[in-house]
């Protein structure tokens, strides 16, 4: 089996691909059952946000990349070949670190945001109630919330707060000056902008209106920072109140255009407008850039403030990459041992068949009224030579073909180098060194 990790990224693909490329969230069990179904796809799991689109897949040697490239561009109706120049391909090894780095936020936008882990767990459940998660792909995300939890534990990755939800806030202070005395405009409920919400508070903003497709969450986030919650349909009565807004919902569509942003800056009489479009498709058609007294940006947009931001991580994330060498490396250590168990069950079953032709023997022995030492004696000898049969010949084989290295690996295998430069012997056992066959029965 081969591990593999396709996807995109903010710092391979603007934001106008990725948001070609997101994933409804009503749709990942669905999406991840079809591929799950193409020739030699065994496990898949599927990373959605605004800044990654990222598929990890178990699958038969014979499979490459290019069935997650076609399946990818497929689902959204696009041209494998207009897709492929904005993706990278892990595999074995690579895959792991990539999704190591991942969980940790070691790859996002905001070096070291916290959001990510959750949104990688997300993934692994929505995987796991799809049914499209195997032994590898389980062990894997377990494992990359094991070392994220590592890393945030042991290193100072996430000792400031740096998110794009910082950045925004920074951004508006930047603009605005203190913001005791304007209002916010929250659009969506997620953990996007309630952290928002916290960072506004923070700095003193006390007004905030919260929209959102499900009013009740709206009306809880808001509660919490002593907010009006409002329902998307009286964005266009409200929005001429809001001196920021911030939007971050899950749409296919935006939710506001340039003429509801034109009339609403008609009613404010000109008083500028502080915009900032989190979303992945974007909630804010991009047109609205081309009003006077609107300062729109999108996430990528905020690069430069958070840049800013990052310098008290850089040192922590070198110390957070050591740890994720080394849990890479145990982690293909696991799997590499999985290329073992087939042969060491066939081993086990065959020992386990001449345990069983020796026992039953030994047994009649016993039934015939031969002494129980006896018997012993001939149980022990007999399985310990057909035990020994086969490995002895090949051995005997390798030193007569003058097989260096074969020889070598099997005492390595057996366990015998220490045993034999101690005994000074530099011959491999024959049948002479055991005892006399006895009769069979």
């Amino acid at each position: 089996m081969r591990l593999c990790a396709v996807g995109l990224n903010h710092r391979t693909a603007p934001l106008d691909v990725r948001e070609r490329l997101v994933f409804p969230v009503d749709g990942l069990q669905q999406a991840l059952q079809h591929l799950a179904g193409k020739p030699g796809v065994c496990e898949a799991a599927l990373i959605s946000t605004c800044n990654r689109t990222e598929v990890y897949t178990v699958m038969e040697p014979v499979s490459g990349a290019d069935t997650v490239l076609n399946w990818l561009a497929e689902s959204h109706g696009l041209e494998p070949e207009w897709l492929r120049p904005y993706l990278y391909v892990h595999h074995q090894r690579e895959a792991v670190q990539h999704l190591l780095r991942v969980t940790p936020g070691l790859d996002s936008l905001v070096l070291g945001e916290p959001q990510i882990a959750g949104q990688a767990k997300s993934a692994y459940l929505e995987a796991v109630t799809a049914g499209t998660l195997g032994q590898i792909l389980d062990r894997l995300f377990q494992h990359a919330f094991a070392v994220s939890k590592q890393v945030r534990t042991e290193t100072g990755i996430g000792a400031n707060p740096v998110s794009v939800a910082f950045a925004a806030v920074t951004l508006a202070r930047q603009i605005f000056g203190p913001l005791e005395s304007y209002t916010a405009l929250l659009l969506g409920a997620g953990e996007t902008i309630e952290l928002t919400a916290r960072h506004l508070h923070q700095q003193g903003l006390q007004r905030f209106l919260v929209a959102n497709r499900t009013r009740e969450r709206a009306e809880e986030l808001a509660r919490n920072y002593g907010g009006e919650a409002i329902t998307l349909s009286e964005l266009p009565d409200r929005l001429p109140e809001a001196d920021i807004v911030v939007a971050s919902t899950a749409s296919q569509l935006p939710l506001l255009g340039k003429g509801s942003v034109e009339r609403a800056l008609r009613r404010r009489r000109h008083r500028p407008m502080f915009m900032v479009d989190i979303a992945v498709p974007r909630d804010i058609e991009p047109e609205v850039d081309e009003l006077d007294d609107v300062y729109l940006y999108t996430v990528d947009d905020l690069q430069d403030v958070i840049q800013e931001n990052l310098r008290s991580r850089r040192h922590a994330a070198q110390e957070a990459e050591e740890i994720i060498e080394l849990q890479a490396e145990r982690f293909m250590t696991w799997m590499r041992g999985l290329d073992t168990v087939p042969a060491i069950r066939r081993y086990r079953e065959r020992a386990g068949r001449h345990r069983d032709v020796v026992l039953r023997r030994a047994l009649r022995r016993l039934a015939r009224g031969e002494s129980a030492e006896d018997v012993l004696h001939y149980l022990a000898h007999t399985l310990t030579n057909r035990l020994l049969h086969g490995p002895t010949t090949r051995l005997r084989e390798a030193g007569e073909g003058k097989d260096e290295e074969l020889l070598s690996q099997a005492l390595n295998l057996l366990d015998l180098e220490d045993e034999l430069r101690e005994s000074g012997q530099t011959e491999t056992a024959d049948d002479s060194t055991y005892p006399r066959r006895m009769k069979q029965p």
